[in-house]
């Protein structure tokens, strides 16, 4: 029996800005207006009351405008006594005239504030709520929490044991479709639940010494495909996002893509020990009476009313858990290890097309296949470095909270490239007579399958254990066609708990000429960054590594990095490498076949990437594995 969980969080905001720009159009700025707060806590009320109508739990996620207000706080109070909602507490939310005027700021984003102020911040709000309530609450919440900020959090009120800690793919695009005014950059943190680490917040721990004491769970759960190939806060389990992206009928004001994507969220427990999460966060500003993104406050109330109707459907049906915030993280810890991955096989279900990723995340790397590429590596963060990110005034990063890419095909361009120079890719290329084809230019479909691994435990956070396995990504073959000569490639790719590597696996057969031999070309195209914008190569170190000889010395080729489009190679290589100081990471390709060539490659000013790769001549039935191994290198 699997389990779907769905948190369910609304935040009565009573001063929320972008609320304040419509429904004060044509006034002069005035966040406290009266009939500002009034429409928000009626939006608030009906938000609570529409979940529960149809059955569902609710966490009340109290910001600090609303502490100010003696109904907001007897609304939350009477609903977590006669509901069981629990009451957490929001960073996010801050903006009132109380706030302005003792902390002298417009600013809203806690993240980006200085340690000391947030310190402050945390200490002013964290004890309102206190006295407001009672009690300490169990959760809090923003768009995002650095790494920093959990830890004080989790010291200074360790009762807090769930937060809302990053948006996904919440960066350059969403930046560009806010007319270039969303300073916050977040991208490459997980899609799902996770235990983030004390060093990082998108970075999972991997062990109970970097736990930070709380488990993190996503602003929104939003479209895999469509998020990532676009602006994210189009593509959400928030009616929200649909109608932001106007993915719904304008006459029967339905959107069964909605339901398609919670229902795809729902499969994803298949491939995850039986468990499938969703969430949604929702403020009030986006129902107000004037409506918003085009939408009247009609259909506004209406996608509300039919995106918690489905879930309340699902929950009376058997096929949905809700849970508080809270009670979810005790599920977590209880469900999870922590080098156990999140695994999303991940197909279109808006735009018609037949492609295809595969997300995975563990506490070693986030990655991102392509089956429209023919399996190859599109998106790639090294977890296992868990780079400290501080964020915030006086940091000297005041707003990118962003995990580095090493390859991002969206911002560092992948295969299909404009015009010279290479993007980020790790694929593979075959040729014969002169002609050759790459397999980011093959389109293939993939099933995932499990495989447990003997005798290998992994440790619970809940102290808990479970064996450990290995997932194997398998392509559907795709044909060939170079020259004379017709030929099928399988690719598979795997990916073994606590290993920080991915295994790519090609097997040739079916040959038109049973003696022919191919030639294979394995590599990977990479650099780093966060954004599109370029960054200083000088300091990344290309190698190629000999085996060791009886006397357990190496030969060695270095490359380091100066921009003049250089390469070397070496027959019979164990491996090529990459040091990128920049990241603290150290990246390597290591291949099955003994007799391989290795090559490293520079990369110039137009193109400033560098290569990895090897090559090799394989025939009839053959198969040859290409490990990419990742590692913090200090």
């Amino acid at each position: 029996m699997s389990d779907f969980i769905v948190n369910i969080i609304h935040r009565p905001e009573l001063a929320p800005e972008y609320a304040e720009k419509v429904t004060g159009s044509g006034k002069k700025e005035n966040i406290g207006r009266s009939d500002l707060r009034d429409e928000s806590l009626d939006i608030f009320r009906f938000q609570q009351e529409t979940a529960h109508k149809n059955g569902l739990k609710t966490t009340i996620q109290m910001t600090y405008a609303s502490m100010f207000s003696d109904e907001a706080v007897a609304l939350a109070k009477e609903d977590h006594e006669r509901w069981g909602d629990e009451i957490g507490l929001s960073l996010l939310g801050l903006p009132c005239q109380q706030f302005r005027e003792k902390y002298h700021t417009r600013e809203f984003c806690i993240w980006m504030f200085s340690m000391e102020d947030k310190k402050a911040i945390v200490d002013d709000v964290f004890q309102m709520f206190y006295e407001k309530f009672g009690f300490w609450p169990e959760s809090t919440s923003s768009y995002y929490l650095d790494a920093d900020l959990i830890n004080y959090i989790k010291a200074s009120y360790p009762s807090v044991k769930c937060a809302v800690a990053t948006c996904w793919e919440e960066g350059p695009k969403a930046y560009h479709t806010c007319n270039n005014s969303w300073y916050t950059f977040m991208d490459g943190g997980p899609w799902a639940p996770w235990i983030p680490s004390r060093q990082n917040t998108h970075a999972p721990a991997s062990c109970p010494e970097e736990d930070s004491g709380i488990v993190a769970i996503p602003h929104l759960s939003r479209d895999l495909l469509a998020c990532y190939d676009g602006n994210g806060s189009n593509f959400g389990t928030h009616p929200q996002n649909v109608l932001r992206g106007m993915i719904y009928d304008t006459k029967t004001w339905e959107f069964p893509y909605y339901y398609n994507l919670v229902d795809q969220y729902r499969s994803l427990a298949k491939y995850n020990d039986g468990y499938a999460y969703n969430m949604m966060f929702v403020g009030p500003g986006w129902l107000n009476q004037m409506g918003r993104w085009e939408a009247p406050y009609a259909l506004l109330k209406k996608s509300y009313e039919d995106g918690l109707g489905y879930y309340g459907e699902l929950k009376k049906k058997g096929e949905l858990k809700d849970m508080t915030m809270s009670e979810f993280a005790d599920y977590y810890r209880a469900k999870k290890s922590y080098n156990e991955p999140e695994c999303a096989p991940w197909r279109d279900i808006l735009y018609g097309s037949d492609k295809q990723l595969f997300w995975y995340c563990d506490a070693n790397m986030r990655a991102c296949i392509n089956m429209d590429q023919g399996g190859a590596l599109v998106d790639l963060r090294n977890y296992a470095a868990k780079q400290r990110i501080p964020v915030g005034v006086g940091t000297g990063n005041t707003v990118d909270a962003s995990y580095p890419f090493l390859i991002q095909e969206k911002y560092r361009a992948g295969y299909f490239t404009h015009y010279a120079g290479a993007g980020t890719v790790r694929s593979a290329v075959f040729s014969y007579e002169g002609q050759e084809a790459n397999l980011c230019q093959c389109r293939s479909h993939a099933h995932l399958e499990e495989q447990e691994l003997a005798a290998t435990d992994l440790l619970c956070s809940g102290n808990g254990t479970k064996k450990a396995k290995t997932r194997r990504l398998v392509l559907d073959p795709v044909e060939l066609e170079l020259g004379s000569l017709t030929f099928k490639v399988q690719t598979i790719v795997s990916f073994q708990e606590k290993d920080a590597s991915i295994a790519m696996t090609r097997r040739v057969y079916d040959f038109s000429r049973k003696d022919a031999k191919v030639s294979l070309k394995e590599y990977v195209t990479a650099c780093y960054g966060t954004t599109e914008y370029t960054q200083d190569m000088t300091g990344v170190v290309l190698g190629l590594d000999s085996p060791q000889d009886p006397s357990g010395a190496r030969r060695q080729e270095i490359l380091e990095y100066q921009y003049h489009d250089r390469s070397k190679k070496m027959e019979g290589a164990e491996r090529s490498w990459a040091k990128i100081p920049q990241v603290k990471t150290r990246m390597s390709m290591e291949c099955s076949k003994d007799d391989a060539c290795g090559y490293i490659e520079e990369g110039y000013a137009f193109s400033p990437m560098f290569t990895l790769g090897c090559t090799m001549e394989i025939g009839e039935g053959e198969e040859v594995t290409t490990w990419l191994r990742l590692a913090r290198e200090d």
